[in-house]
């Protein structure tokens, strides 16, 4: 098979892994002459946003689309009629350091169906990283999935190369991981997200206590995971749990939410239809909340129905039910109660802490400090604004509150 249609393949088959941010890793670059590539800002291919906006693009694909597993939701399975490839170790590395050279991308996220077994793939998928790192100095952007129960000295060598390493959670609840994927075990790969996080640790720790010897480097990036939504009964509770426990037991960067999509000949175990993309989104906005904001996960969902609701964000959400917290006092309230208040975000609350040090917030520097008058006035008290009770208290607030629908124009 030609190189050009391996690539077809395989990078469409790896457009269902969302979990390919760049963001959180150490700054490299090749300005003195030696090695090849930077972890700077760069377009192409697939781009993936770092917290402060810029931009890195990824070659994102898989080393085989041929996979043991028959995980009934993946694509790739053995069961499924799809076209199947797979690059050697050199045909990476080559389609890697030729796209950098053309401008194309500046990193790499590469994962893989499992062949033969976690060992033998996850000794492949290193192979490409100690390749690039070593032959060629490439100094760009690396991002690994490693293989649960892969061997524990392939899972330090991996992190010896890459930025970032990730593992796929798939799914929120084990007994649905057990009915849809029966070859994975969750419990698995909760061990080796404990695995990456005690070596993170370690790093963590040796960094700190350096003096002059720079310690050995262990995926600076951290780790991450990816959920699946939408392809069993897990409800928004459920899965921002699932979550918020992943977060405080393995620390990790980022757990990102791909809204299940039907798939050709796919089990009658999966609903016949992928939920709301718009799902999604407010799971990501939730999960902002709980990383950010001062959130717990108990609490951003309401108890009596499990999901959240899709046609306004989860903060405003909150804000409705506990409307007897607000109005709340910009140029008094704490930084904790501030973050609570729809419509402000992080850098909002920052500037407005500063700002009320020298002189009182007005209702005329709201549009200063980029701040969605609509959305936080009804909750806020300023100087020259004090929203009536009734406002507040009034049952149309919700629908008054919500984004109007757009009818969008081509441009010309």
């Amino acid at each position: 098979m030609e190189l050009s249609r391996k690539l077809e393949i395989l990078a469409d088959a790896a457009k269902y892994d969302a979990s390919c941010a760049s963001s959180g890793t150490e700054m490299r670059d090749s300005s003195d002459g030696k090695g090849l590539g930077s972890t700077a800002p760069g377009m192409g291919i697939c781009h993936s946003y770092a917290p402060d906006g810029r931009c890195i693009s990824l070659l994102k694909i898989l080393l085989t689309n041929a996979c043991n597993y028959d995980c009934l939701y993946c694509v790739n399975r053995a069961s499924s009629n799809v076209p199947r490839a797979r690059f050697t170790v050199d045909e990476v590395v080559k389609l890697t350091i030729d796209f950098y050279r053309r401008n194309y991308i500046e990193g790499l996220f590469l994962s893989s169906g499992i062949i033969r077994s976690p060992d033998y793939t996850m000794e492949q998928v290193v192979g490409v990283a100690r390749k690039l790192r070593e032959e060629h100095h490439f100094r760009g952007y690396i991002h690994l999935k490693t293989i649960p129960e892969a061997d524990e000295a392939l899972l330090n060598e991996a992190g010896k190369y890459a930025d970032r390493l990730s593992i796929n959670i798939e799914m929120p609840l084990e007994a649905s991981l057990t009915k849809l994927a029966p070859e994975k075990d969750q419990r698995a790969i909760r061990r080796t997200m404990g695995r990456l996080r005690l070596r993170l640790d370690e790093a963590e720790d040796a960094k700190a206590k350096a003096t002059r010897a720079k310690p050995p480097r262990f995926a600076p990036a951290g780790q991450s995971t990816q959920m699946i939504v939408g392809a069993d009964a897990a409800d928004d509770q459920t899965i921002l749990s699932t979550s918020a426990n992943l977060y405080g037991a393995y620390k990790l960067k980022r757990v990102y939410y791909s809204a299940f999509s039907p798939i050709p000949d796919a089990s009658r175990a999966l609903p016949l239809q992928a939920p709301p993309l718009i799902r999604e989104h407010r799971l990501y906005q939730a999960d902002w909340l709980m990383r950010f904001y001062g959130f717990d996960a108990e609490e951003i969902v309401d108890r009596n129905e499990g999901m959240l609701p899709l046609d306004i964000d989860p903060k405003l959400a909150w804000a409705l039910r506990h409307r007897d917290r607000f109005p709340l006092d910009v140029n008094t309230a704490s930084r904790e109660e501030l973050l609570r208040v729809p419509g402000f975000g992080t850098r909002t609350v920052e500037r407005i802490l500063s700002t009320r040090r020298a002189s009182a917030i007005r209702l005329a520097d709201l549009a200063r400090l980029h701040v969605s008058r609509n959305k936080a006035l009804p909750f806020i008290v300023l100087r020259d604004h004090r929203p009536s009770v009734t406002a507040l208290d009034s049952a149309g607030l919700r629908a008054r509150l919500q984004r109007k629908p757009q009818q969008l124009g081509f441009g010309f």
